[in-house]
């Protein structure tokens, strides 16, 4: 051979260790291999690199897939040209299933630790949604009882403080004999808020609220509405008017209305 130097860097003892080569190019390996020493040993040289690289990255297989793998193998190599080599030289076949098992064990290592990663990332984002929600409600139940202590406070300033708040009962009309209510009205603060402990009022179905109204200058104006349902302790803070001269109660469809309906006048008392 002309330049045997060229021949070994040329890349086609790599390609014929790893079978891919076509039969005609196996032979004529095989024929240099047998004509130059320096060409068996460049072989042998590769083949022993690759061994090791392969065992030093290499994930032992289960005993029962390994057979599997080998049986596939031997099966399928007396059908292919590809592998001829691999069937005459032992350390090389023996390479080459431990590489192909090791690969399939590492793949099938991987899979499994994606499965079980992704399952803990669910049950994380479950267990992370639990604890936002009993967070919230903790939340939720700690603003209630702060609002609940701050309607006790109120109530309690306003009935020590008579002179500050000035406290109106409504009394009902022929339309709701039974109805009453009490408001607290501050001039200074501008300040309305009815005392949900004296609230009684015939029940409202869900498509119509009670509205509570100030007269101004002969005028009504709009305090806000509620329900008769709003039966906890404590004070409810309505709209804020300036000059009232008096409060009434009438029933509104839901959400209130820009003027009273007089035919539904529930309650109403002067200051």
């Amino acid at each position: 051979m002309k330049d045997l130097k060229t021949y070994l860097e040329s890349g086609i003892l790599e390609l014929y260790i790893l079978g891919d080569l076509s039969s005609e190019e196996i032979r004529e390996v095989e024929n240099t291999i047998a004509q130059h020493p320096e060409v068996k040993a460049e072989v042998e040289a590769i083949e022993t690199a690759l061994q090791a690289y392969a065992l030093s990255n290499a994930i032992q297989p289960s005993e029962v897939v390994r057979k599997r793998i080998l049986n596939s193998m031997e099966a399928s190599g007396s059908n292919e040209g590809s592998v001829v080599h691999l069937q005459k030289t032992g350390s090389a076949s023996n390479f080459y299933k431990y590489a192909f098992a090791a690969s399939v064990a590492l793949l099938l290592v991987s899979v499994i630790l994606l499965i079980n990663l992704n399952n803990m990332l669910k049950e994380s984002n479950t267990q992370l949604a639990v604890l936002q929600s009993e967070n919230q409600q903790y939340s939720n139940r700690v603003n209630f009882m702060n609002q609940e202590l701050e309607d006790s406070k109120k109530f309690l300033e306003i009935y020590q403080q008579p002179a500050a708040y000035k406290l109106v009962s409504l009394k009902g009309t022929p339309k709701a004999p039974a109805a009453s209510l009490t408001v607290a009205f501050s001039p200074a603060k501008e300040e309305v808020m009815i005392d949900l402990s004296s609230l009684k009022m015939p029940s409202n179905d869900e498509d119509h609220q009670y509205q509570l109204w100030a007269l101004v200058d002969g005028k009504p104006v709009d305090l806000g509405v509620f329900d008769s349902t709003d039966d906890r302790s404590g004070m409810k803070r309505m709209k804020s008017v300036k000059g009232a001269q008096a409060f009434a109660v009438t029933l509104e469809p839901k959400g209130g209305s820009v003027n009273p309906t007089m035919e539904q006048m529930m309650a109403m008392g002067n200051i």
